[in-house]
């Protein structure tokens, strides 16, 4: 009886690292989001991907503030989140402690981090306009400030390249291209995304990012190999005047998916061609900030809502709830994969295109 007793304390105790050998697949949601509502309390919430994203178990961790971003590594078996007060942190996935926090004089907003886990990059934050807004270039191991790159106000949004050659950073209607190599900076295209700075994706070559609109439904095409930005395409079937806040390409890039949360939908877009052209919607079940991305393997979309969407069918096929049955939500959450107790895999706060990605190097 003794035996069964603890058996039965250390798997309530850590229900994810002591799982039976075999691969686990989890959604780790943060809360509370810094920029919008439906969150429950402080902390980490974990669902079984496939389990019907049923909810596992909460992670106590008392977040002094909201969240701005959330990213990962796996080689770290680490995440990195930032909040609406400066703060930067790192999060053991495997220990389950904080490894350290730091405050920063400018800010903290949506945060990257190489695959190779040598360096993260923190923008400063879509609400500093002054000039030394940017990049601040931080040591993962303890979040030392190595060096500043400077950009233009407002820097908001981050993605690191997949294949580890790029980092990108999104700016008051710029996008900035840096080379993680030498931090220098590669190109600045001005003049997109319409108005103020919304979140953008890229395709697993370097070939093109997809930029939210500030003032439509839409987004801008951008070629990132000459720096032009030749489309500009608009949702629905007369343009729709609100902005758009979420933009994401499935993992073998045959679909481009964005949020227009006022009108409580995501439209999907064949990204096959150029400029991706309209094939449909899926309708959410309320509003909010607006984010989009998607499982490892494609089969599910999460964003901005409770809801967690089937790709193929187009259709909500699950609701994340909380241990008292409530429905949650937030934008900052990551997919992570455990074997053996150990992280294997990480995805991304972004929806990235994977199609052109060499397996073996994630």
């Amino acid at each position: 009886m003794r035996k069964i007793l603890l058996f039965t304390a250390l798997v309530s105790l850590s229900a994810v690292v002591q799982a039976a050998p075999g691969l686990k697949r989890f959604l780790y949601l943060s809360t509370p989001d810094g920029a919008q509502d439906g969150g429950s309390g402080k902390g980490i919430l974990v669902f079984d991907i496939d389990d019907g994203h049923r909810f596992v178990r909460r992670i106590d961790i008392a977040f002094k503030e909201g969240l701005r971003g959330f990213c990962g590594n796996s080689r770290r078996h680490a995440v990195y989140y930032t909040t609406t007060n400066r703060r930067l942190g790192a999060f053991d996935l495997e220990t389950e402690t904080i490894i350290w926090e730091r405050q920063y004089d400018l800010g903290c907003d949506r945060a990257c981090i190489t695959p190779d886990g040598n360096k993260l990059y923190v923008p400063t934050g879509w609400w500093w306009k002054g000039t030394n807004s940017g990049f601040l270039v931080v040591n993962p191991n303890n979040g030392d400030l190595l060096k500043r790159l400077p950009a233009r106000p407002a820097a908001h949004n981050s993605i690191a390249s997949l294949d580890g050659q790029f980092v990108y950073l999104g700016t008051e209607t710029n996008l900035w291209m840096f080379r993680t190599n030498d931090d220098s900076l590669v190109r600045n295209i001005r003049n997109v995304g319409e108005s103020g700075v919304f979140p953008f994706t890229i395709d697993s070559r370097n070939r093109y990012a997809y930029v939210c609109l500030g003032k439509h439904v839409g987004f801008d095409v951008v070629n990132l190999q000459t720096g032009e930005v030749p489309h500009r395409v608009l949702a629905g079937g007369e343009p729709i005047p609100h902005r758009t806040h979420g933009a994401a390409l499935t993992p073998d890039e045959k679909e481009l998916w964005i949020s227009d949360q006022e009108g409580k939908k995501l439209f999907v877009f064949d990204a096959t061609q150029i400029p991706p052209k309209e094939t449909g919607h899926v309708d959410l079940t309320q509003g909010g900030h607006g984010w989009v991305t998607f499982s490892l393997d494609g089969r599910y979309a999460w964003c901005h809502t409770p809801d967690v969407i089937d790709v193929r069918t187009r259709r909500i096929a699950a609701t994340l709830k909380d241990e008292n049955g409530k429905p949650v939500c937030g934008s900052k959450f990551i997919e992570v994969h455990f074997r053996d107790g150990k992280v294997v895999e990480l995805g991304d706060q972004f929806g990235l295109g994977r199609a052109g990605l060499n397996v073996a190097a994630r």
